[in-house]
């Protein structure tokens, strides 16, 4: 349960807590989820990890500001450090800053910096010590409308004093003299923002109401330093939009010392790393592959040490004792996204023109529904998790871990309240529904073909074009569709891009649905529901995947618009309440459920998947917020792999090979 410092953490409670997550440098032992010591020792620890990534999730940017992909926040936390870091069962722990709090029920926050901390070059040669400055420069080229492009600023802008009003200052002035802004003392930024630093060592935010949760936020990207030392060496903002791993300064455990875009990225322990404590691989190569496959094939050659596995492989494996690989099944760390499908509202042809049909259908409540109580995705999370497919199903937008009420009730069973929706059974979806679908299904074609939608409507999903494991996939949704929803009411049409989903087909508005995931910055629902709002520029999906704000109002649109406006209404008044969290909880879960009940979006699956790994998956960080789960930081290895005798899950193996 997430918990709110009511005061500064004393020195040695912050040292504690970074030390309990794992073992010291040389250490042959890491730590478990459960506390409990792995079994590998330092003779057999892997030293030179080598994992591979499918080229789809290539980084796009250098500038951890920037980044808000997993693509690149997968990379870029290991390169650079923030406030903070969370441990192996999600708590915040001390990073650059040791010590943190409030004492004033978190109008302000005091974040105290260790010292020591040194930014270095490629090649782990020093270039300046890391202090207060350069959390101060860090966010003021977030909140600088031409610096960052307005990535990342929702966070800063909801939460801290004087933010939204600075990143609107920056609109007004030219470019030129937006980016010719500093963070200095003095500076427009220092006059106009509640952040203060008050010595090199000390970094105060001030926001603008109670934030009990901002503590949270200290472990997302919009909180990190960027050094002004830096900025000048490379020539400035537009220099640092088109920097890479030879000329960015590194303040993290690694640095990227090799980087082939699309083929291979090299991480060298970085000899400077503030936490000499800390249990870090020599190198860690990334091997960027055409899929799964390729990278089941490498880890069956010893080529790789870790591999996600697939719906055939983990049968394959799983139902034969005789496999090699049968004893080392297990269970892949719990993704902190929740997936949706996603709909575009404001869809466009190849051509350019709009998709009329689609546009009027999608905008018609009951075709919404039939979709969302007719919709088995059962079959879907076996492509996820052949093993134990229904811990895959997900009937909410945020996700579950995120937050408690005071009593520790989850968030999400709020939710489930409001929906009066009952407990998962491991058996069917709860959600599910033919009558419901059947009866939305009629009277979406009869309102539907009066305003002269054509049967069926055709939904364009895409997916990469080399990749087969997408292919597959889409096949089991295409059939979904066919089977749950009928071939006289929709079909689904599998279309492919190249390289760059976002350029090739979100950009020009091509997709119908999108399947996204969604991982909280910070421990409040609103950085979940804020995403879907309406009129915001800065609400992720409604801005950047859905285009509602794009749709104009119309005979066949105006319910529409009017349940996104009632719903940011709502997401706007539970924003509001700051000082009661149970009472703001409650208030967003009527808001969710109210999103859900009239479809806005699909709620579609967890992922909760199964691998093969000769890294020690329960001593990963592990938070439902952030941006560090990636870090490669105090990992236990193996080179023999990881067994499922090990991590208690022989039982459910076994149970594979009855079936």
């Amino acid at each position: 349960m997430k918990k709110t410092v009511s005061k500064l953490l004393a020195l040695a409670m912050a040292a504690s807590l970074v030390l309990s997550g794992c073992g010291g440098s040389g250490s042959s032992n890491g730590t478990s989820e459960n506390g409990d010591a792995t079994s590998a020792s330092s003779e057999n620890e892997v030293k030179d990890l080598i994992i591979p990534r499918v080229a789809s999730r290539e980084l796009e940017t250098f500038n951890i500001l920037y980044s808000q992909r997993l693509e690149d926040t997968e990379n870029l936390t290991n390169l650079v450090d923030g406030l903070l870091e969370s441990d192996t069962k999600g708590e915040l722990v001390p990073c650059i800053a040791e010590e943190w709090g409030t004492e004033d029920g978190g109008l302000s926050w005091t974040f105290k910096l260790r010292e020591g901390v040194k930014w270095v070059d490629m090649n782990g040669q020093e270039k300046a010590d890391c202090n207060a400055q350069d959390f101060a420069t860090g966010l003021e080229w977030v909140l600088n409308f031409y610096k960052n492009d307005s990535s990342n600023t929702t966070m800063p802008i909801e939460m801290i004093k004087g933010a939204s009003e600075y990143y609107e200052y920056t609109k007004t002035l030219s470019e030129e003299e937006a980016k010719a802004l500093t963070a200095g003392e003095g500076s427009k930024f220092r006059e106009m923002v509640g952040l203060e630093t008050p010595d090199d060592y000390t970094v105060v935010y001030h926001c603008v109401t109670e934030k009990p949760y901002f503590d949270s936020l200290a472990s997302y990207v919009c909180l990190y330093p960027m050094s002004q030392a830096m900025v000048d060496e490379l020539g400035g903002p537009d220099a640092v939009r088109s920097m890479n791993n030879e000329n960015m300064w590194y303040n993290g455990c690694y640095t990227m010392t090799s980087y082939i875009q699309g083929n291979e990225k090299i991480f060298t322990k970085n000899p400077m790393y503030w936490d000499t404590e800390a249990k870090l691989f020599d190198t860690v190569t990334v091997k960027m592959v055409e899929s799964n496959d390729v990278a089941y094939q490498l880890y069956e050659t010893g080529d790789v040490d870790y591999v996600q596995l697939g719906e055939a492989q983990l049968n394959t494996i799983a139902k034969d004792p005789n496999n090699k690989f049968h004893d080392y099944l297990v269970p892949d760390v719990p993704s902190k996204y929740s997936y949706q499908y996603i709909f575009n509202y404001n869809k466009m042809k190849e051509d350019g023109t709009p998709d009329t049909n689609w546009n009027t259908a999608v905008a018609n409540e009951a075709f919404r529904l039939s979709w969302y109580y007719g919709l088995d995705f059962t079959n879907y999370w076996k492509r996820v998790n052949a093993i134990d497919p229904m811990s895959c199903e997900n009937n909410f937008y945020t996700m579950k871990g995120l937050v408690y009420t005071s009593d520790g009730t989850d968030y999400t069973d709020l939710v489930r309240a409001e929906l009066g929706l009952g407990e998962e059974n491991g058996q069917t979806p709860v959600r599910l529904d033919a009558e419901k679908a059947e009866q939305y299904k009629q009277q979406a074609i009869e309102e539907l073909t009066a305003q002269g939608v054509t049967f069926p409507v055709e939904v364009d999903y895409y997916i990469q074009a080399s990749s087969q494991t997408a292919l597959d996939s889409a096949n089991v949704v295409a059939q979904m569709f066919s089977d749950c929803l009928g071939d006289d009411y929709v079909k689904l049409n599998i279309k492919t891009y190249i390289q760059s989903v976002r350029n090739e087909v979100i950009i020009p508005h091509l997709h119908s649905i999108t399947n996204n995931g969604w991982g909280a910055d910070y421990a409040d629902p609103q950085n979940y529901l804020g995403q879907m709002t309406y009129g915001e520029d800065n609400a992720y999906y409604s801005d950047q995947y859905s285009y509602i704000n794009e749709v104009e109002e119309t005979e066949a649109t105006k319910a529409l618009l009017d349940t996104y406006k009632e719903f940011t209404k709502m997401v706007d008044e539970a924003n509001a309440i700051t000082e009661d969290l149970d009472a703001r909880y409650a208030a967003y879960a009527k808001a969710e459920a109210y999103m859900l009940q009239h479809a806005i979006v699909i709620p579609c699956n967890y992922q909760i998947g199964w691998s093969l790994s000769k890294v020690d998956n329960d001593t990963k960080m592990n938070a439902m917020y952030g941006s560090v789960n990636d870090k490669m930081k105090n990992w236990a290895s193996n080179a023999d792999g990881y067994t499922s005798e090990e991590k208690g899950v022989a039982e459910q193996v076994a149970a594979m090979v009855q079936e």
